[in-house]
């Protein structure tokens, strides 16, 4: 009993050695690996590339700006959803709204526009006589003019000797009545009124400086010509708009055309007169969309009689619909609509008790005041960010989310693009490269002397290239390559020379992709902060990046995409 005693008294000792010594150690190794793995968690990006992501922090490879924490809080989430924390939500004062079921756009479309001088009131004053203007009495525009009212005396020494030879043949008209007549009509082909040319007639003076006289009354708009300035016959001097009456040229989308026609009543508003209804009916609607702004221009002629509207007045209109459903329609405010030139988005709160968020594409319909009509894309019910909407597609940006601010174009698929192309035309296709990597190494380094001199030598190398037979695709992305090498050639200036370069890169990367067998190997790189931050690429012979875009301001900006 007493060897059992000691036994049992020597293995409590032991253990408790033992978790003096191993069970400290123990604990800390616990809390370092924890420590270890909230490190690890903390991921580092790129404010400008939010695709970059490192475990640590560091400089971005595409930039060289200074790696930010990234929000880790995105785990679980869908590949398009973001999430925010509550103190950020409240911080950008983000508000959401849900979106339900209206009563359409009430009716009523509502469009905007501008108060304009009536074309067909607008006249030019012209000079029936060619000379020197010797008095000028208009001093500035926006004065008034009445009919008749003397504008201008214009010394003529073409008109002088008419006057003169009218005081000869006046002594001669009853022998020669024929030649009198003949004079007489020359200068009232001069718009010289039959009581001036009787009045030179009987006092037998020359009249040298010849007065010029309005034909319209109105307002001056636009002074063409200073005095002692020359003139020609026909030449305009002033430009009159009669206001009495002016137009209200307003834009119409594509999707309000069919809601308009000629003939309809506008409710219209000015911005600078508040207190003031007017109305009008359309009196013309232009058959040709404008491109640039996809709009259509819808006019309406208002009277001006109290010269109450001004040209350059901003107004609205509202007018009834003519093809009203009887389907209720969805909207939303406008301040939850982000454009991007082609698609309209918004941002939709995807759970109800979380700050969770998902960019989504609507199609649009007609506007009413501060709403759009939603076609396509939202579900009633829905709640979307009606206020704060760039700071979330910010923080998207952030999470390395597709956002409005960082959408990729992708190469691949027109890199995939067929061209059944020539022996002859790749042997041909291949010496332009080196000039091709020439012209990328001068815009890298900046200067535009050299990028044009290029230009102009791989200009003439493509020129003796025989499109003839090719197809069509081919032959226009050649013309396209010709076309970009000129403009590259004769511009000044680097901006210039490198928004041709883009589009000449372009053409350049689906001919090469094409081609079956390179020389060497290329690289195809991709700058995403190029063209507005729409990205742009280029070729180059070297995997290490040299932005042409941007040159010395930012040399290593993008990333190597593809290996030809």
């Amino acid at each position: 009993m007493k060897k059992i005693i000691i036994y049992i008294g020597i293995l409590i000792a032991g253990l408790l050695l033992g978790y003096l010594f191993f069970g400290n150690s123990s604990e800390e190794k616990t809390a370092n690996h924890e420590h270890e793995q909230g490190e690890t968690e903390t991921m580092w990006t790129c404010s400008m590339h939010p695709q970059i992501m490192q475990p640590e922090p560091g400089d971005c490879p595409i930039c060289g700006m200074d790696l930010i924490p990234a929000d880790a809080s995105s785990d679980g989430l869908g590949a398009d959803e973001i999430s925010m924390t509550e103190n950020a939500m409240k911080l950008a004062n983000i508000q959401t709204s849900i979106v339900g079921q209206g009563n359409g756009i009430d009716g009523k479309i509502t469009l905007s526009g501008k108060i304009m001088e009536s074309e067909d009131q607008n006249s030019v004053q012209s000079s029936h006589v060619g000379g020197r203007i010797e008095n000028l009495n208009i001093s500035s525009t926006g004065e008034k003019v009445n009919r008749g009212a003397l504008l201008a005396r214009i010394y003529s020494p073409e008109l002088v000797a008419a006057q003169q030879e009218l005081i000869t043949a006046a002594k001669l008209k009853e022998s020669q009545p024929s030649l009198y007549n003949a004079v007489r009509n020359k200068l009232k082909f001069w718009k010289l009124s039959d009581n001036q040319i009787n009045q030179i007639e009987s006092s037998g003076q020359v009249t040298e400086n010849f007065p010029v006289y309005s034909n319209v009354s109105g307002v001056v708009t636009e002074k063409m010509v200073q005095e002692g300035d020359y003139v020609e016959r026909g030449q305009g001097l002033l430009k009159i708009a009669n206001l009495d009456k002016v137009w209200a040229v307003f834009d119409a989308y594509e999707s309000q055309i069919s809601n308009l026609k000629e003939g309809q009543d506008l409710d219209i508003s000015i911005n600078a007169i508040p207190n003031e209804n007017f109305s009008g009916k359309i009196s013309f609607i232009n058959p040709i969309l404008d491109n640039a702004s996809r709009t259509v221009e819808v006019r309406v002629v208002l009277n001006n009689s109290n010269n109450q509207l001004k040209p350059g007045m901003f107004v609205q209109a509202a007018v009834e619909s003519t093809s009203k459903s009887s389907n209720e329609s969805l909207e939303v405010p406008k301040s939850a609509v982000m454009w991007t030139g082609e698609r309209s988005l918004v941002y939709v709160k995807t759970s109800a008790t979380e700050p969770v968020f998902e960019m989504r594409e609507v199609k649009l319909g007609n506007s009413s005041g501060e709403t759009y009509q939603v076609l396509e894309g939202l579900s009633s019910g829905e709640e979307v960010v009606t206020n704060g909407t760039f700071t979330v597609d910010a923080a998207a940006q952030l999470q390395g989310k597709s956002s409005m601010m960082n959408q990729k174009v992708e190469m691949d698929s027109e890199m995939g693009m067929e061209m059944k192309l020539s022996n002859a035309f790749q042997s041909q296709f291949k010496q332009l490269l080196p000039s091709y990597f020439e012209l990328k190494d001068a815009l890298v380094a900046s200067d535009a002397d050299k990028t044009s001199a290029i230009a102009l030598e791989l200009l003439q190398k493509t020129e003796k290239i025989n499109i003839e037979g090719s197809s069509e695709m081919l032959s226009g992305h050649i013309g396209k390559i010709r076309e970009m090498l000129e403009g590259i050639s004769e511009n000044e200036k680097l901006e210039n020379q490198r928004d041709h370069f883009r589009i000449l890169s372009q053409q350049m990367i689906l001919v090469a992709g094409n081609v079956e067998k390179l020389d060497s190997t290329i690289y195809l790189q991709h700058c995403p902060m190029a063209n507005s931050n729409k990205g742009a690429d280029w070729l180059s012979l070297s995997k290490n990046i040299e932005n042409p875009y941007y040159g010395e301001a930012m040399l290593n900006c993008g990333e190597t995409t593809k290996t030809l």
